[in-house]
């Protein structure tokens, strides 16, 4: 098993790994909309926090050995379902290969985030 971690994604704000690499998989923790070098959240809309979630994971992939066309599963998190609509235009943007995935709405998320993503690549 190996752990990732690259300085072009936010540091993780809990006792716990960017990514780890296991039998060929990608599997990375949540990412919200972190600037990777003040560690404060991006945007106010869920649009622009989409978007820094979706570079920050591209990122942690990058990291791994990984692309996005390699995902295989993703696991999205809105603390608002009425986004869902905008945040789909920001993420079919980037998993154009269209993984399984799953998104619910959640209560809150770390540091006030609208949107949070996880998901599982292939190497």
């Amino acid at each position: 098993m190996k752990k990732i971690h690259t300085n072009k994604a936010p540091a993780a704000v809990g006792p716990y790994s960017q990514a780890v690499v296991a039998q060929g998989m990608v599997y990375t923790s949540g990412q919200i909309a972190l600037d990777p070098a003040t560690g404060r959240l991006v945007g106010e809309t869920i649009e622009e926090q989409a978007e820094q979630v979706m570079k920050n994971l591209l990122a942690v992939l990058e990291e791994a050995g990984a692309k996005p066309e390699n995902t295989v599963r993703t696991l999205c998190f809105l603390t608002d379902i009425n986004d869902f609509a905008a945040f789909n235009e920001v993420y079919a943007r980037y998993f154009t290969e269209k993984p399984a995935r799953s998104c619910v709405a959640v209560r809150s998320l770390p540091k006030g985030a609208k949107c949070e993503v996880e998901l599982i690549a292939a190497l």
